[in-house]
Formats: structure tokens, C-alpha cells, sequence
């Protein structure tokens, strides 16, 4: 829990989150329109999604089959039996007059999400339900110096609306959460979980209360596309409230904005309530009736998710939970982790993870590229640590190869061969190289005889870098502890 110190006392913040996940389906909810991202303005539009009359809604079985998945894969239950309603309101890029969307009776009820929080103690955050809804089209403002243009490509696209309880207390708390789902719907499949590209947006709710009181009057920032955003929109609107309620104001409830420039919330509209939308069940749409058996077979065919995944990365691989959670953050993360240690003969899980999350990762970041691109495939790391456990080369040397790896996309086998970097384990010519170092520096063995050890580590040093680094270290230490007596 993350408590503010106010004027009256300490504050702590009650937070929820609506996340509009985008399903991941060629067609729309209600229309065969496409769904591709990036789509020139208006290309992607049917006569159902521009409201045309007489036009009739028919439900896309592939949305509500990722839905059922992610409802699943969240723990939840799966309601058999949903209704879809209308919601109706105005705006220039909803063309009905109104949204189709669940609210009764949704897809997918109460759910759970555990969180890994950043000092290894782990929360659960209830989830309240996961409708299924339409999206509305894009207003363009910066298209026209006077006029607003209208890009329909989003209007119908299918919504997995996500709501969570109350139960976080902090921004940080809320970055591991959005961290958390958009990592289980990306290992399930059912939505890219791009915030840039508006396939995943939040709804941040926030109000505050001194601890143990009832819970204040919340506002919700909509639209927040942004993990970092979103903590910042809740550290702003928490103080927000704060100074306005020790002021001697009131918190109203309303629909706020974030504005990442100046990293403040401001006022849009009051908050509207159920009845303002006059929900009641769409007329051109049955109930949505769901086979149990049809239910039960997508459960048994659902991956591994994250939660499973670090448990067994712990358990088998003698992982710390730190390091289990940083790779199985990401599915291709985990599996390729999970290809190095499994193609590097006798590769010790731990010090695979040290190179996938270290090397390989700095490597990434450095040239921006993704796994699948990478030159340094997973068969050639593991090859590389093959080497390192084998002693064929030094821990020293072993970066140097895989920056040669990374350039050329040889294997480390044949970079060791071509450059003579195969580590020295003979005892005559480690036991040559210790001498040699041992005579030229008589003020260093008088300094270690005399109790300072230190001095090891510095000889160590000088005589891996006469070997070029090919010595093995843990004979070179060996001999030079004999030597000095």
C-alpha cells in the first residue's frame, strides 16, 4: 500500500481499471469488414459499421470464442447465456446513435489477476466482468484548420472491456496489473495488447480516503494509452483530489483527460450514470447461448500462461522468481530461453538466463530489433554456453565470441576455431605464465605474503591478460595460491 502525507493526515488512493483490449479477428464484431492496423481512413468500413439503413448485425463467432479464451485464461467464469445491449449515446464518430455492448448479462463474469509487485511480494486483483463491445471510429482534428474529419476503419472493430475491482492502492501497483494482463492476453492470442496502437487503452478510475474510511467519489481518465501515462494520470489526479478535498472542496464525479505533455488531468465531461445510457437487449441480436463442452475444449487447449510458466522455470530450472518472471514476461522470451537451454548439451538453466536476460537482451535493445531477427539464434547461444561449461573457452572470452556471433552470425564453435580461442588447461603452460608473472613483480608477492589479498585478485588479472584471456581462471588461481606460499 502506498499512503500520501496530506495536511490532515495520510491519504490512500482506491483504484480500478476498464482496459479496452482489441480482439485479434480478421473481420468485426457485427460485419466482415477488415481489422488490419494502419489501413488508409475509411478503407476498412461495411454498410453495417457506417449505419447504413437497414442494415443488421450478425455476431462474429471468432470474437466471442477470444473473449471465452481470455475470460479463462483470467480465472474467470464463463457465462453460458450473455445479452448484448444498446447503449446509447451521441458522438460524430458513432454512427448508430448508440454502441452495442454487453451490460446485464455479460460474456464473462468474476475473475482474478496476481501481480508481481517489484519487491517480490505478490497481490491479487479481482476482476468484475469482460463484456464484449463495438468500438466507435476516429475523430480527426489535425487534418483540417476549421473542420473534423471522420475515419470509420475502428467503427465496429470488436472490444474485450475488462474491468477490474477496486483493489489496487498505488500507480506501481497498477503498472504491474496492465503488465500483467497484457502478458496473459498476448501468450493466449486474443489481443496484441499494442498501446500505441490503440489495440489496449485504459479507463482509470481513482478516488481517496483516509484508511479505513468509506470509499470517495472517483473519477475516471479516459482513454490513457500508456503504462507510463497511466501512473502518472493516477499520482496527478490522487494529489488532485487531496488538495481539493483539505482545501475544503469536493471531489465531483466526472470523465477526465490526461494530457501527457504537462502530465496533468483536466475536466471533460460530468460522469454519466447506467440509466443516462438507457441500456436495454438490441432487437437485431439473440442471446448468446454457449455449449459447455465447446467451453470445456478451449480450457483444455489453452497454453501455458505466465503464472504456470515461472512456477515450472522456478521449480525445474532452480530459477530465483526475479529471474523466472523477467522471461516468461513475454512468450517468445520464455520459449526461446527454453530452446537454449534445451540445444546447449549439459547448459545450466541459471547461467542461460544470466545470458539471455543480460547479452542478449543489451544486444536487442542496442540495435532495437526483435528475437525473430536477431542473428544470435537460440541454437547458437546454447551452442556458445555448450562451450563455457564444457571449459572449452573462459567466461572472459565467451563475450568476446558472442560479439562476434551477434556480427557475423557464425557459430561459436567455429569463431573459437578461427580465432585460436580455445582456453589454455595444460598445467605446464598456465604454471610457465604464473611464474613468469611472479618474478616480475616482487613488490606484489611481498604485499601478499604480508597479508594483503587483495594482491591475488591483481595477479589474476596480469596473467589473463598474458594468456590473451585463454587461461583457465580456476587453475590459474589454484597454481598462484601454490606459488605464493
Amino acid at each position: 500500500m502506498s499512503l500520501i502525507q496530506g495536511e490532515t493526515g495520510e491519504w490512500e488512493m482506491v483504484i480500478g481499471l476498464e482496459v479496452h483490449a482489441q480482439v485479434i479477428a480478421e473481420s468485426k464484431l457485427f460485419s466482415g469488414a477488415a481489422t488490419a492496423f494502419g489501413a488508409e481512413p475509411n478503407t476498412q468500413v461495411s454498410l453495417v459499421d457506417a449505419a447504413m439503413p437497414g442494415m443488421l448485425p450478425v455476431l462474429n463467432e471468432k470474437s466471442v470464442e477470444q473473449a471465452v479464451k481470455t475470460g479463462l485464461g483470467l480465472n474467470a467464469q464463463i457465462n453460458l447465456s450473455s445479452v448484448f445491449e444498446r447503449k446509447n449515446y451521441f458522438y460524430p464518430d458513432l454512427p448508430q446513435g448508440y454502441q452495442i455492448s454487453q451490460y446485464l448479462q455479460p460474456i464473462v463474469g468474476e475473475g482474478v489477476v496476481t501481480l508481481d509487485l517489484p519487491d517480490g511480494s505478490a497481490k491479487e486483483v479481482g476482476i468484475e466482468r469482460l463484456h464484449l463491445e463495438q468500438d466507435a471510429g476516429k475523430s480527426l482534428h489535425d487534418q483540417h484548420p476549421s473542420q473534423t474529419y471522420i475515419d470509420l476503419n475502428r467503427s465496429g472493430v470488436t472490444l474485450m472491456e475488462i474491468v477490474s475491482k477496486p483493489d489496487m492502492r498505488s500507480a506501481e501497483e497498477v503498472g504491474a496489473y496492465l503488465e500483467k494482463l497484457r502478458s496473459i492476453l498476448r501468450y493466449l492470442g486474443t489481443c496484441t495488447s499494442n498501446m500505441e496502437e490503440g489495440s489496449m487503452r485504459c479507463d482509470v478510475n481513482v478516488s481517496v480516503r483516509h484508511p479505513g474510511e468509506a470509499l470517495g467519489t472517483r473519477t475516471e481518465t479516459k482513454n490513457v494509452n500508456s503504462i507510463r501515462f497511466a501512473k502518472q494520470a493516477i499520482e496527478h489526479e490522487a494529489k488532485r483530489q487531496i488538495a481539493l478535498i483539505e482545501g475544503g472542496g469536493a471531489v465531483v464525479q466526472e470523465t477526465r483527460l490526461f494530457d501527457p505533455n504537462k502530465g496533468v488531468t483536466r475536466a471533460m465531461r460530468s460522469k454519466e450514470e447506467a440509466h443516462d445510457y438507457r441500456y436495454f437487449p438490441d432487437p437485431d441480436l439473440l442471446p448468446v447461448v454457449l455449449d459447455a463442452d465447446w467451453v470445456a475444449a478451449l480450457k483444455r487447449d489453452l497454453p501455458e500462461l505466465p503464472d504456470a510458466k515461472k512456477a515450472r522455470f522456478i521449480a525445474d530450472f532452480g530459477l530465483n522468481a526475479y529471474d523466472a518472471g523477467v522471461l516468461v514476461a513475454e512468450r517468445e522470451i520464455a520459449e526461446f530461453f527454453e530452446a537454449v537451454v534445451a540445444s546447449g548439451k549439459g547448459c545450466d538453466p541459471k547461467q542461460a538466463a544470466n545470458w539471455v536476460t543480460g547479452a542478449f537482451f543489451g544486444a536487442l535493445n542496442r540495435d532495437g530489433i526483435e528475437i525473430a531477427a536477431a542473428p544470435v539464434n537460440a541454437a547458437k547461444l546454447g551452442g556458445l554456453l555448450e562451450l563455457l561449461d564444457a571449459g572449452t573457452i573462459s567466461g572472459r572470452i565467451a563475450k568476446d565470441v558472442f560479439d562476434a556471433m551477434w556480427d557475423s552470425g557464425k557459430d561459436a564453435a567455429a569463431i573459437v576455431e578461427e580465432k585460436g580461442l580455445k582456453q589454455i588447461s595444460d598445467t605446464g603452460a598456465i604454471e610457465a605464465i604464473v611464474d613468469q608473472v611472479i618474478a616480475d613483480n616482487p613488490g606484489q608477492v611481498e604485499q601478499f605474503k604480508s597479508g594483503n589479498e587483495k594482491v591475488l585478485g591483481w595477479f589474476v588479472g596480469q596473467i589473463m591478460k598474458a594468456s590473451q584471456g585463454k587461461a583457465n581462471p580456476g587453475m590459474v588461481n589454484q597454481l598462484l595460491r601454490k606459488k605464493l606460499g
